[in-house]
Parts: C-alpha cells; sequence; structure tokens
C-alpha cells in the first residue's frame, strides 16, 4: 500500500475524478485546508481518509497529511484535476525499485500550464541546478519518498516553500534524487495559487527566500 497525500483547498468539483485516478494500491488522504464547500464531505463519500489542516498554507496541509498517512511509500499530488493518479505508479516506482530516493514528476510544458507560473518554474530549477547540481527540470508537486525517511528531513515551509525546502534538505542529506514525465492538465475550477499571477508571486517569493 502506498499512501497519496493530496492538500484541499476548495476543490468539490476535482475530487470525484481525481480520486477516480487512483489505482489499486494507492490510498488517498485529503488535508483539507480551510473548504467551504464541502470538500471533506465528498472526499469521505468518495473513500478517501480526511485530515483536517486548520493552519493555512501548502506545506502545512502537506506535512499534516505525512504525519497522518503509515505505509512506507508516500506520493503527494494536486487535487485540482491537473494530475492524474495514473502517473503515480511510474513516479514511485523508481524509489520502489530503489533507483531514487526522491523522485518528482516533471510536467510536460502544455498550455494548460499557464505561462507565468511556467516561466517562474524554469528560473526556480535552473537556479537550483546552478547552486546545487541537482538536474531538474522541474519543482512541482507530484513526488515520491519514504515517510520516515521525510518525516527525519525536518521540514519547516509550511507554506509554498515546501516543494523546494524538501528538494534541498534532500540533497543536503545526500539523497538520489530524480524525476519522471507525467502529463499535466487543465484544473478543475478557480486555481487560488500557481494559476494566478499573485498566488505564483507569493511561491516565488517563498522559495526564493530558501534559496538564499
Amino acid at each position: 500500500m502506498i499512501d497519496v497525500i493530496l492538500p484541499v483547498l476548495d476543490e468539490a468539483g476535482a475530487i470525484p475524478s481525481v480520486l477516480g485516478t487512483l489505482p489499486a494500491g494507492f490510498r488517498p488522504i485529503v488535508v483539507d485546508n480551510g473548504s467551504t464547500d464541502g470538500s471533506a464531505s465528498i472526499a469521505r463519500e468518495h473513500g478517501a481518509l480526511v485530515v483536517v489542516e486548520p493552519l493555512r498554507g501548502f506545506g502545512a496541509a502537506c506535512w499534516a497529511g505525512l504525519n497522518a498517512a503509515t505505509a512506507d511509500v508516500i506520493c503527494f499530488m494536486d487535487c485540482d484535476g491537473s494530475f492524474s493518479g495514473d502517473d503515480l505508479p511510474r513516479v514511485a516506482s523508481r524509489l520502489v525499485e530503489g533507483d531514487a530516493d526522491l523522485v518528482l514528476g516533471a510536467r510536460s510544458a502544455s498550455r494548460s500550464w499557464p505561462i507565468h507560473a511556467r516561466f517562474a518554474n524554469t528560473v526556480l530549477a535552473w537556479e537550483l541546478r546552478r547552486r546545487t547540481g541537482i538536474r531538474l527540470h522541474d519543482l512541482g508537486p507530484m513526488r515520491a519518498a519514504r515517510r520516515v525517511d521525510l518525516l527525519d528531513l525536518g521540514l519547516r515551509d509550511r507554506r509554498f516553500g515546501w516543494p523546494l525546502e524538501m528538494v534541498l534538505r534532500a540533497h543536503a542529506e545526500g539523497w538520489r534524487i530524480g524525476e519522471v514525465p507525467v502529463a499535466y492538465a487543465p484544473r478543475i475550477g478557480r486555481s487560488k495559487v500557481t494559476g494566478t499571477v499573485t498566488g505564483t508571486a507569493q511561491a516565488v517569493r517563498d522559495m526564493t527566500r530558501l534559496l538564499r
């Protein structure tokens, strides 16, 4: 069994279809981060374990899900319909087979990815390669690692810097970090983070602070 942590903030329209893409053997843990649209109830109705995290922030939701998980291998994935659970076995397989300690899903540069978010991600990935030598092309939210190892990293960021902090700390600990290509589709509903210029700017500020 592999646990899949899905941070949620008002994703009622996407939850049923996203959960429907998870393959057998992947247990959904939906972390409700302050939804007002009934997301938590819908997730429960579709068989997910639901965790409520009142502290707002992407990192806060991911951390709450990680602490609620019990499986050896953990995956993270957005729950807005932009990612499909069909890609999770490929992301997790390199970890399970012993080829890597942290695996990220590298999104294709499709029109589904807003140009401002794609540009910001490209710049951050380039800066990460320049400073650390880690050859990643995407700092996206679909990823896999082992639960105990992640807990031992002592991640502290509770905002948008969480994905980058995970990579930086993993690199500092000598983890083998890899990536595999994954599909990226238009999200369902209104974007609250990288789909907006303001949200992307906030994510960039949080990640830039970590790089410093």
